[in-house]
């Protein structure tokens, strides 16, 4: 049977965005697809948009799924908001009440899963954009297969600590916490949850537009972007290793 994935759905892209690249349900499907470790292999996700809609899957059909992404936001994970309340509460419940089900954060769902499980989320008072190296902790190392990744940025916002529980997976000189693991409670070696600040979804072609936008808006200063310019180029472990990463722990892996 197809693996079935549900993806909590946290913001909406800017138009540039959602015009080439379509929606995070549309991105985080085509992560998915070109992560698939063999070409015979097929997969179902599902969106749900918590932000205006605050829709979950029901709990009593949860266990149709492998498991659930939460995607990034231009939203504060420390909001006291409605919807960012709701879904700290929800992937609280997920984590305690299904873990079978594994749970992964992007950026603002790594921030949302340490809310949900003990940790905080604040300013960092430093943007990271673009591609950056993330270099990795013993764990890190063992969970991703190498001594450093390369992900997409797009954040200033952070994660201070390591919630309890959890193992820190890397780390870099503007951000200590780049992502976190915690192992089922029934197998060490089985990924309960993992989250990463970073962005597998993003290509250089959607930051691109974000930093545009973020500019114009002045949001982003001009040498954050020329700095981003500079490392444009550079490789993205998105796929081939975050989006792998994904499957294997999910028990999806080449033949």
């Amino acid at each position: 049977m197809a693996p079935r994935l549900a993806l909590l759905k946290c913001a909406t892209p800017i138009p540039s965005v959602q015009r080439e690249n379509g929606d995070y349900l549309q991105m985080f499907r085509e992560l998915l697809r070109n992560a698939l470790p063999r070409p015979d292999l097929d997969f179902q996700l599902d969106g749900f948009d918590v932000v205006h809609n605050m829709e979950y899957p029901l709990a009593d059909t949860m266990d149709v799924y492998s498991g659930v992404l939460i995607s990034g936001s231009a939203a504060s994970a420390y909001d006291d908001k409605e919807w960012i309340n709701k879904l700290v509460g929800w992937v609280k419940w997920l984590a305690e009440a299904k873990p079978n089900i594994k749970i992964f954060g992007i950026c603002f769902g790594h921030q949302i899963v340490a809310r949900a499980l003990g940790g905080t989320c604040e300013p960092n008072g430093q943007w990271e954009v673009g591609p950056t190296v993330v270099s990795l902790t013993d764990a890190g190392k063992a969970v991703f297969g190498k001594d450093s990744l390369y992900l997409q940025q797009m954040h200033r916002d952070h994660v201070p600590d390591v919630v309890p529980g959890f193992e820190l997976l890397g780390s870099t000189p503007i951000c200590r916490n780049h992502g976190m693991v915690k192992y089922a409670d029934a197998d060490p070696h089985s990924i309960h949850i993992l989250t990463m600040q970073g962005h597998p979804e993003f290509t250089a072609q959607i930051v691109d537009k974000i930093i545009d936008a973020r500019v114009q808006g002045g949001i982003l200063d001009a040498r954050t972007a020329q700095d981003y310019a500079t490392r444009r180029a550079w490789t993205n472990d998105g796929v081939t290793v975050v989006g792998r990463t994904i499957w294997k722990s999910l028990g999806v892996e080449a033949a």
